[in-house]
């Protein structure tokens, strides 16, 4: 399979990074390098950093970036680790930080990877093969009550409690080993006339299994605190995000980082020595325009939210 990638708000995020020739960078979710080869080659004595968990990614991007040469460090590695990848690499401090979050095009394109409910595979979803569990896991070992809570958290499935009775009953027989199985029994879980509106009736359920498997969410807001401390003053952390759940962490984490004192009102003075961190700049999340929606079906449902590190934080990644 080539991999095939087209980086969603490019123009708006290279924007967002005001990006340095002499800066340093770190694209968190490397991908097919798209994002990537623009902060590239903007850069003279910079240097980007290049994460993504997916070894795949790590070696088609190496190959297509690899004219850039000493500008370019790529880690095999999840950007949760972001604070030991720097201190590894000597690095102290950075001037900005992409993440675009979710699955990647190329691995919703392989259907062997069992990320899409349009190709019939072994059930996966794992971004990284070094994570132990898989769909197959999720959906033939977890309770009825703890599919329920995935499905119904992490898809925003209103028929959860049914199609995870309906994954229970059918793995009683035999386990659930495919995606098309399962597209089938989310189907009989949903009543008809449900299934004939708001798209493909597996997608959130697909979405919801994919988080699990991943931990997306769970190391979602720790990883916004913890790129935010190694921003160097004025440095920016630009975050793309695909479902409501995303966001709203965004959202949220910005929010607390961009509040000051939190005592009561009627304090005479300051107790809990809070001050902001980060400054947000965008109130309103970025969306893709007319033309973008019109080329790429999948930047859709985009949004970046950009914060800016308040000036005096210096970025830090040797504490532990």
């Amino acid at each position: 399979m080539e991999l095939t990638h087209r980086p969603v708000l490019l123009d708006e995020c290279i924007n967002a990074l005001n990006i340095r020739p002499d800066g340093i960078y770190v694209d968190g979710t490397l991908g097919g390098g798209g994002h990537a080869r623009e902060v590239l080659g903007r850069l003279t004595t910079g240097r980007l950093i290049g994460i993504d968990q997916d070894d795949y990614a790590v070696a088609r991007a190496g190959e297509r970036l690899a004219c850039f040469g000493e500008r370019l460090n790529i880690v095999h590695d999840n950007f949760k680790n972001i604070r030991p990848i720097l201190s590894r690499l000597g690095i102290r401090g950075v001037d900005g930080v992409l993440l675009d979050l979710g699955v990647s095009s190329f691995q919703f394109d392989d259907g062997a990877r069992g990320f899409s409910y349009q190709h019939d595979a072994r059930l996966d979803m794992r971004m990284s093969k070094e994570n132990p569990l898989t769909a197959y896991d999720v959906v033939n070992t977890y309770s009825q009550q703890e599919l329920t809570r995935v499905l119904r958290d992490y898809g925003e499935e209103k028929f959860a409690p049914r199609i995870a009775r309906k994954i229970c009953e059918s793995r009683q027989t035999k386990p659930v080993e495919t995606t098309f199985e399962l597209v089938e029994l989310i189907k009989a879980g949903i009543p008809a006339a449900a299934r004939r509106e708001g798209g493909h009736p597996a997608k959130r359920s697909f979405q919801a299994l994919r988080v699990e498997v991943n931990n997306e969410l769970g190391i979602l807001e720790q990883s916004i605190r913890d790129i935010v401390e190694v921003l160097n003053p004025g440095g920016r952390i630009c975050i793309i995000t695909f479902q409501s759940l995303e966001d709203r962490i965004v959202s949220g984490t910005y929010k607390k980082l961009a509040t000051g004192c939190t005592c009561p009102p009627d304090f005479p003075v300051c107790v809990c020595g809070k001050s902001p961190v980060v400054r947000i700049i965008t109130k309103k999340p970025i969306l893709p325009g007319e033309r973008e929606l019109g080329e790429n079906n999948r930047s859709h449902s985009a949004r970046l939210r950009v914060a800016e590190k308040m000036k005096g934080e210096e970025g830090t990644v040797c504490r532990t």
